[in-house]
C-alpha cells in the first residue's frame, strides 16, 4: 500500500488513541498482555468453521503445523491465561496491538488493524464483572475521543433459559439457539430445510421421523456398521445417526406447536431500555407460566451494577433477539456504535464455556470486550 500523508496521519492518530485506551485500562487495574503474533490456526477454524480460513493469513512451520497471524485477541489471551500461574483464579488483562484479517474477495483495504480490549477471568460475581467490562470499555473509548457511543445489549443466558423453559425437542432447541447466535430471523429459523438428497433419502427421513427415536438411532447405526462406516468427516457413527434424526425431525416440522412458536415470537420481539424490557419479560413469563426468575434476577442485578458504574440505562437498548454472531457467548453480550453507524466500535460479552474447550479442566467465568481503533472516529456521513 502506498503511504500518503493522510495514511501516515491516520496511523499516528490511531497510535495515540491506542495509547490512551491502554493507559485507561492500566489505571483500572488491568495488566497488559500481548500474545504472540503467530497462533495455531486450528483453534480459530474449530470455532469459526472452514469458511473463516479465507480471512486468515496462513503459514506452516517445519513440522507441518498450520499457523496464522493473530486474527483477534480473545482466544490468544485465553490461551496465555491458561498457560499462566493465574489459571483458574481471578485475573484481569488488557491488550492492544495489531490483528490480521484478509479482506473478503473483492473488498478493498489492507488486512492489518489495531485493536484494544480487556478480559476478566475467574470472577464468580458475574453481573458485577459484566458491568465493569462494559463501563471500562466505554470509558476507554471516550478517553480516546469516541464520545456518545450508543450501546446495544442482549443476553444469551436469558435466551437459553427461555428455550429450555418452552421444552422444545433437542434438534429445534439447538436450531433456535444457533440461529439466534448467527442473527437469523425467527421466521427463517422455523422454515424446514429442503430435502436435497433425492427421493431415496427423503423416504429414509420420512421413515425415521415416524419411528421411536431410540429404535431409529439404532437402525441408522446398524446400517452404517453393515456398510463398514465408522466415521465420516470426523463424525462417529452415533453422531451421523443423530444427524439423520435431526434432519428427519426438521423436515417433518415436528415438535413446535403453534403456541410455542407464538411464544418464541413474542419473546424475541421484546426490546427497549433494560428496566422496561425486564418488566415486559417478567409479564410474558408469568402469562406463559415460564420460570425465568433466576435469569431475570441476574439481568436486573447486572443493570443495578451498570447504573452504579454511572452508565445511563435509559440510553441503552436491550433486545432479546440481539446476538454477536459467535456461538461461544453464554450470557451478557453488547456492542456500541456511533449514532447511525453500521459497524460496532466496541463489542464483547460473557463466554463462560470457552476456556474449557481450550484446555481448562472445567468452565471458568470469563467476560471481555474489544475496541476497533480505526472505528473510533465516525465515518464520513455518520453522526458527529
Amino acid at each position: 500500500m502506498r503511504v500518503t500523508a493522510a495514511t501516515a496521519e491516520s496511523a499516528d492518530r490511531q497510535a495515540v488513541s491506542l495509547a490512551a485506551i491502554l493507559a485507561h485500562f492500566e489505571r483500572e487495574g488491568f495488566a497488559r498482555r500481548e500474545p504472540r503474533l503467530l497462533q495455531p490456526a486450528g483453534v480459530f477454524l474449530d470455532r469459526s468453521g472452514e469458511d473463516f480460513r479465507g480471512h486468515l493469513y496462513l503459514t506452516t512451520d517445519a513440522s507441518g503445523a498450520e499457523l496464522c497471524l493473530r486474527p483477534e485477541y480473545t482466544i490468544p489471551v485465553c490461551l496465555d491465561y491458561l498457560a499462566s500461574a493465574e489459571a483458574g483464579t481471578p485475573a484481569a488483562y488488557a491488550y492492544g496491538g495489531a490483528i490480521f484479517r484478509a479482506p473478503a474477495q473483492g473488498a478493498t483495504g489492507g488486512g492489518e488493524f489495531l485493536q484494544a480490549g480487556l478480559e476478566s477471568f475467574g470472577r464468580d460475581d458475574r453481573e458485577a464483572a459484566d458491568a465493569e467490562i462494559l463501563a471500562a470499555a466505554l470509558e476507554a473509548a471516550r478517553a480516546a475521543g469516541a464520545a456518545n457511543l450508543k450501546a446495544s445489549i442482549g443476553d444469551a443466558g436469558l435466551v437459553g433459559a427461555f428455550l429450555d423453559g418452552i421444552d422444545l425437542p433437542p434438534v429445534w432447541r439447538r436450531r433456535l439457539a444457533a440461529g439466534h447466535a448467527r442473527g437469523q430471523k425467527l421466521a427463517d429459523i422455523f422454515v424446514p430445510p429442503r430435502r436435497n438428497g433425492g427421493a431415496e433419502q427423503s423416504g429414509v427421513l420420512a421413515a425415521l421421523a415416524k419411528a421411536d427415536p431410540a429404535d431409529a438411532r439404532r437402525l441408522v447405526e446398524d446400517l452404517l456398521s453393515i456398510a463398514g462406516i465408522t466415521t465420516v468427516g470426523g463424525r462417529s457413527a452415533a453422531e451421523i445417526a443423530e444427524r439423520f434424526l435431526d434432519q428427519a425431525t426438521l423436515a417433518e416440522g415436528a415438535g413446535v406447536s403453534t403456541e410455542k412458536r407464538a411464544l418464541a415470537e413474542a419473546f424475541f420481539a421484546v426490546e427497549g431500555a433494560p428496566d422496561a424490557a425486564s418488566a415486559a419479560l417478567r409479564g410474558l413469563a408469568g402469562d406463559a407460566r415460564l420460570d425465568l426468575a433466576a435469569a431475570l434476577d441476574a439481568f436486573d442485578t447486572r443493570s443495578s451494577f451498570m447504573a452504579a458504574r454511572g452508565l445511563a440505562l435509559d440510553e441503552m437498548r436491550f433486545s432479546a433477539s440481539f446476538a454477536r454472531h459467535l456461538d461461544y457467548y453464554t450470557g451478557f453480550v453488547f456492542e456500541a456504535r456511533h449514532a447511525g453507524g453500521d459497524e460496532p466500535v466496541i463489542g464483547g460479552g460473557r463466554y463462560d464455556r470457552l476456556l474449557k474447550t481450550l484446555g481448562a479442566k472445567s468452565d471458568i467465568p470469563a467476560v471481555g470486550a474489544a475496541i476497533w481503533i480505526d472505528r473510533l472516529a465516525p465515518r464520513a456521513g455518520g453522526a458527529p
